[in-house]
């Protein structure tokens, strides 16, 4: 990358005085960066170069690249906005100001404290990164250059990203793959989408990542020439039909095949049968074109049916159009077939940048279809009014608007987008908050369907609403039960119960806290759980969840993660026993060699209080602190300290099921079970042919009380089940010999 590869791009495609204008850019920059470097050594100002240059690539308009050359000025080496908007003019200016990358905020440490002089700084730096990200969405909506230069910039900084600490290394990775990838995917800008997801999953997943590129590289040069064969056989075919065309193989790229492998192996198919490993594109002259090359492709390879979209006749929200289709091509072998024009192809590549108007210096030069399909850029500034806390507005933007969407239609025939995985219910708050509160039922191609049902492309939406007002369920916002998909909608729930009774709020989340914990036998004191999720009381806990600000689920996780012995509590005698850790789940402090088996009287989990039981023979037995065997031994002398390791391992628990007996009933037990991917070890049922019930009982393996959690919720929603609980000590004692 070099200021004179760039100076060559600029000239290439602006005029002469736009040139000279990023050439004042560039020297100004590399004045102010004098004599800084980078982490990796480089002279500082390769950075901006490089951001620009990408820029360039693209064609992007003179203010755009001189900004992304002074993006990092104001921050590192203390130019004013004042002076920029002197020097540039206010434009300039204000995209600088815009994507000012706060550096401090890395520097920030994870916990609060003090960073320069003796000012304490409030925010975790978790909390001050929220407040950035969601600083550049609504500077973005307000100029989308703002992001264009963002996502450059994040590109080159993920290509250096080996310079980095680990620490660092995991958020920047974790970050880009969130948010700013999905951002590059909604602005229709392929070609830095998966550039941005490859190198992040380098980091993210390094062994997955190294695990694919061999998949890939393991025939590279056979799956090459069978692409030049493929290319060279459609040309032909192409030519005879008379169509003027260009043919490529597209590569397929890490990460989306690793996240398309995912699929396809809960599927119970194998990484051969990715129909879209190998690729051509073609690139005609017209849409008539697209449509006889599809034509002539389908008459000599067969289609795999179910796996052809036309884009052209429905683009995508982020303007993408295209027609894809899967065939069996030379040789049996799978292959995806791309037809597109040459417009339809810029704009795939380069998305919003290939419609940016004030590249042409024209700003009345309007796209009416560029401005419809952005009209999710206002959204962000509606939230920005709505929502007061960053966490939650930058929820709404992960899941409203990075998420892919599905089209409805309201009965009049209106068009409404909506995130995949939407229901009848975010369809009802999406049209107005009053209806979402007030939903009763929702009809969804003329047919009543639970308001959890989730919507597809091409649905039609009529909502039922009450005759009085009623107000939400907290039920909604349930995680498991899956109502709600946005978090706009679940915002708009969350605020009606904030603005009710406070004293019934608490009351209402006291219970739900007391019952979960209960059903669940978990005894941890509210108040340490409170103090794990940052809440000052008990009280402020409890109203948390009765207004459902904090789901159970988010409960059950904490104490999951915080109330085993953490890792570094753990004597440093058991460090030479860490890959033994991993494979059973459980340490036991000071004699790594013993043996563990979990014992069958109390079933612990993954966030139970433990202890071990030295067992002659057999090695330690693994109980809950308060199993009623362990509270009547007297030999305390062979009683051991355990903790637990490693949360990927799985452990037993006992579920009594109360229920109505009815046809079905044991199928629907488990098919709700196993949704929540959690292993059956055996089941057993008893009837009682008096009250016409019965009782099931069922040990299943899970990886903690959050997961046990949501199987009971699960079970809970199965007809005729009158009640889900864990089996007790008590109810086992006659196993007490079993230890």
């Amino acid at each position: 990358m070099s200021a004179t590869q760039l100076i060559a791009r600029a000239k290439s495609y602006l005029p002469n005085e736009r040139v000279e204008f990023v050439q004042s850019a560039l020297a100004f920059a590399t004045e102010a960066h004098s004599g800084q470097k980078r982490s990796s050594g480089e002279p500082f100002i390769e950075h901006p170069v490089a951001t620009a240059l990408y820029l360039a690539n693209i064609n992007l308009d003179s203010t755009t690249i001189a900004a992304a050359l002074l993006h990092d000025v104001i921050e590192d080496t203390g130019i004013s906005k004042e002076m920029l908007e002197k020097d540039f003019g206010p434009d300039v200016a204000r995209l600088v100001d815009g994507v000012t990358k706060l550096k401090r905020l890395d520097l920030l440490p994870d916990e609060s404290g003090s960073t320069n002089g003796s000012q304490p700084v409030r925010l975790t730096a978790e909390a001050a990164r929220t407040g950035s990200l969601r600083k550049m969405l609504v500077a973005m909506a307000s100029d989308i250059r703002v992001v264009l230069i963002k996502l450059a910039d994040r590109l080159h900084n993920m290509r250096t990203l080996k310079h980095l600490d680990e620490e660092r290394q995991q958020r920047i990775a974790r970050e880009t793959l969130d948010i700013y990838a999905p951002l590059a995917q909604r602005l229709g800008m392929a070609d830095i989408k998966w550039q941005l997801e490859d190198e992040a999953f380098k980091y993210l997943l390094p062994r997955q990542y190294k695990s694919v590129s061999r998949m890939i590289s393991r025939k590279r040069t056979e799956r090459e020439t069978y692409t030049d064969d493929a290319v060279e056989a459609l040309i032909k075919v192409l030519n005879e039909a008379g169509v003027e065309c260009s043919v490529s193989g597209r590569p397929k790229h890490l990460y989306s095949t690793y996240t398309k492998l995912q699929r396809y192996q809960s599927r119970g198919r194998k990484f051969d049968e990715i129909y879209d490993l190998i690729a051509l594109r073609v690139v005609v002259e017209s849409t008539a074109d697209c449509y006889a090359s599809l034509g002539a492709v389908h008459q000599v390879w067969r289609p795999v049916p179910g796996e052809f979209d036309d884009y052209i006749a429905n683009p995508k929200e982020n303007l993408y159009q295209s027609l894809h289709t899967s065939v069996i091509g030379l040789h049996g072998y799978p292959l995806e077939v791309q037809i597109r024009t040459k417009e339809m192809h810029r704009i795939a590549e380069d998305g919003v940048a290939a419609h940016w108007t004030y590249k042409q210096g024209d700003p009345e030069n309007d796209d009416a279809l560029f401005d419809e399909k952005l009209t999710w850029l206002k959204q962000l500034l509606e939230w920005q009014r709505e929502m007061s806390g960053d966490e939650e507005y930058l929820d709404s933007v992960k899941t409203d608007i990075l998420r892919d969407q599905v089209f409805v239609y309201t009965p009049a025939g209106d068009v409404v987008d909506l995130p995949s995985g939407s229901t009848p219910l975010d369809f009802a708050y999406r049209i107005h908050t009053d209806l979402g509160h007030n939903t009763v039922g929702g009809m969804i191609n003329g047919k009543l369907m639970p308001l959890n049902t989730q919507l597809h492309n091409g649905d039609t939406v009529e909502i039922r609403k009450a005759r009085t007002k009623r107000g939400p369920s907290l039920d909604w916002l349930n995680s498991d039960l899956g109502y709600l998909a946005t978090a706009s909608g679940r915002a708009k729930v969350r605020l009606w119960f904030r603005r009710q009774e406070e004293d019934a709020n608490i009351i209402r989340g006291h219970d739900l806290l007391s019952r979960e914990l209960k059903r669940l036998q978990v005894r941890v004191p509210a108040s340490q759980i409170a103090e794990k999720l940052g809440f000052e009381t008990d009280t402020q806990l409890e109203e948390a969840l009765g207004t459902g600000q904090i789901g159970i689920g988010k409960v059950l996780e904490s104490i999951t993660r915080n109330f085993p012995v953490e890792k570094e509590q753990v004597p440093a005698v058991i460090a030479p026993m860490l890959e033994r850790q991993e494979r059973t789940g459980i340490v036991v402090m000071g004699a790594p060699n013993m043996l563990t088996r979990v014992a069958r009287c109390c079933s612990p989990v993954y966030g139970d209080e433990i202890t071990g039981y030295i067992t002659r023979g057999r090695g330690v037995t693994v109980h809950r602190a308060n199993c009623i065997n362990m509270r009547s031994t007297d030999d305390h002398d062979r009683l051991v300290p355990v903790a637990w390791g490693h949360a990927d391992s799985t452990y037993p628990a006992r579920l009594i099921v109360q229920a109505y007996d009815r046809v079905g009933l044991l199928r629907d037990i488990t098919h709700y079970v196993s949704a929540e991917h959690v292993n059956i070890h055996s089941m057993s049922s008893h009837e009682d042919s008096d009250t016409n019930s019965c009782t099931v009982t069922l040990t299943v393996y899970t990886n903690g009380v959050d997961q046990l959690s949501r199987v009971f919720t699960r079970l809970e929603t199965v007809q005729g089940i009158i009640s889900v609980n864990r089996a007790n000590e008590g109810e086992q004692a006659a196993q007490a010999a079993g230890q």
